[in-house]
């Protein structure tokens, strides 16, 4: 095999890899953003609005903020999929778990690795399905905490 092709089959190897994963990665926005937000996970559908400055782009990203999820039926389990934003209230953890609480029970949860313990703000996306412990029809409390359990970023989400 030549060089080119082991570089193909690494890139290739790569990519199957991080897809199969829960995406991870940190954004660039302003301290200023990240302050306001401080706390808050938002769940959105695509990637986080900008705005012209800061206030507008807090404003947008509020705006954006997803109160209740529609899922996708696949072979009669309910799947949903969604892109977070984490606005951590503190920094320096290199995995945080997602969890999902339907009142103080705890119904499902997410490893996230490879975090940039220096960033406070996390990015990524996220499937579950009902097989991972979510219903339809139920509200859930997200919470991102770290091994400790401190809780870095919360939201609340209806699962259609």
């Amino acid at each position: 095999m030549s060089i080119r092709n082991l570089m193909s089959v690494a890139v290739l190897a790569t990519a199957i890899v991080v897809g199969a994963s829960t995406s991870v990665a940190t954004a660039d926005m302003s301290k200023a953003v990240i302050s306001a937000l401080r706390g808050k996970l938002i769940i959105t559908k695509g990637e986080l609005p900008e705005g012209k400055n800061d206030k507008d782009t807090i404003a947008k990203i509020k705006a954006a903020n997803l109160t209740s999820l529609d899922g996708e039926a696949r072979d009669d389990v309910q799947y949903w999929h969604f892109s977070y934003a984490a606005f951590l209230s503190k920094t320096g953890a290199t995995t945080l778990k997602m969890e999902f609480y339907n009142g103080k029970q705890l119904s499902a949860d997410k490893t996230l690795d490879g975090i940039d313990p220096k960033s406070g703000l996390l990015t990524g996306d996220i499937s579950i399905n009902e097989d991972e412990g979510l219903a339809k029809g139920k509200t859930y409390t997200i919470k991102l905490v770290t091994g400790s359990n401190a809780v870095v970023a919360q939201t609340t989400l209806t699962m259609k």
